[in-house]
């Protein structure tokens, strides 16, 4: 009997630390952004589907990974910049800027421990520029 738990244990930990973007998605990111990536008003909670603006620029690229939400999911940077990746190049097709470089493990590693204390404020600026 132990050896059955610890089998299905272990295949239930293998099967998490393989999943897909789209899943990790829906595991860590739909609470906030819903599973069609849109707005949530009344929180706060701006939509997915307009992050093209926010690539034009470095300080933009950077900006997506520092959003508390984002920087501080319990995601390896492995799996985070695939998150990333998938949700811009999923919900964002329309408005990606013509020199889009996918998100690397490396760039996402680097801007993700500097949290954002005030997100809204600071993409604000960033759009404004």
């Amino acid at each position: 009997m132990h050896r059955l738990l610890l089998v299905v244990m272990l295949a239930a930990v293998a099967g998490a630390t393989g999943a897909d973007p789209h899943t990790d998605y829906l595991l860590y990111c739909r609470g906030c952004h819903l599973h069609s990536g849109e707005a949530v008003p009344k929180a706060d909670i701006p939509s997915l589907h307009e992050l093209g603006p926010l690539l034009e620029s470095p300080e933009g690229r950077e900006y997506i990974v520092r959003v508390p939400g984002v920087s501080q999911t319990p995601m390896s940077d492995k799996r985070l910049a695939a998150v990333l990746n998938w949700v811009i190049t999923e919900f964002n097709k329309d408005s990606l800027p013509n020199n889009f470089k996918p998100y690397t493990i490396k760039e996402v590693r680097e801007a993700r421990h500097k949290v954002l204390v005030d997100p809204l404020k600071k993409r604000a600026e960033i759009l404004r520029h």
